[in-house]
């Protein structure tokens, strides 16, 4: 199969088992309103089915980006820099409209399922994807039939 059919067969599957999907999001830097700077907020940009590397909208699929979940800014010491922007961002998210706990990814691109393109590939004629950074290429058919049974039927106590 190419990789518009698999990707086609994936999203029927999901869609015919009513898996559940997760946001897609955008970081804004609102502009100034008299001169003083607003907080920045992430606006909803749709949604989409996680599976793992992959996100898979209704039309497109889409390489992930980073993942906050949505809460209440709040004071807190942090030991570290990234603790302090993660908690930025997931503020942000939760000043953006979503709701307190809310899943949110930032940063995904729009792959071209024709196109090799990572982490999407062809090895040797099979499509194939790179799941891991570090990781070598799967056959797409392997990943995506994993992928969608695991949210479709999660494993108990996830």
């Amino acid at each position: 199969m190419s990789v518009p059919e698999l990707l086609d067969d994936a999203r029927a599957r999901l869609a015919e088992a009513g898996a559940p999907r997760e946001a897609l999001g955008e970081l804004v830097a609102p502009r100034r309103i008299l001169g003083l700077a607003r907080a920045p907020r992430i606006e909803r940009r749709g949604s989409a089915w996680h599976l793992g590397a992959l996100l898979l909208t209704d039309d497109a699929v889409l390489a992930t980006g980073e993942i906050v979940r949505a809460r209440q800014e709040a004071r807190r010491g942090y030991t570290a820099e990234s603790q302090r922007q993660r908690s930025e961002l997931a503020a942000a998210a939760r000043r953006g409209g979503f709701a307190e706990g809310e899943t949110v990814h930032l940063g995904w691109r729009v792959l071209q399922p024709d196109a090799p393109d990572a982490p999407l590939a062809l090895q040797d004629g099979i499509p194939s994807i790179r799941w891991s950074a570090a990781g070598g290429l799967m056959p797409l058919d392997a990943y995506l039939a994993e992928r969608v049974s695991l949210l479709i039927d999660p494993p108990a106590g996830t």
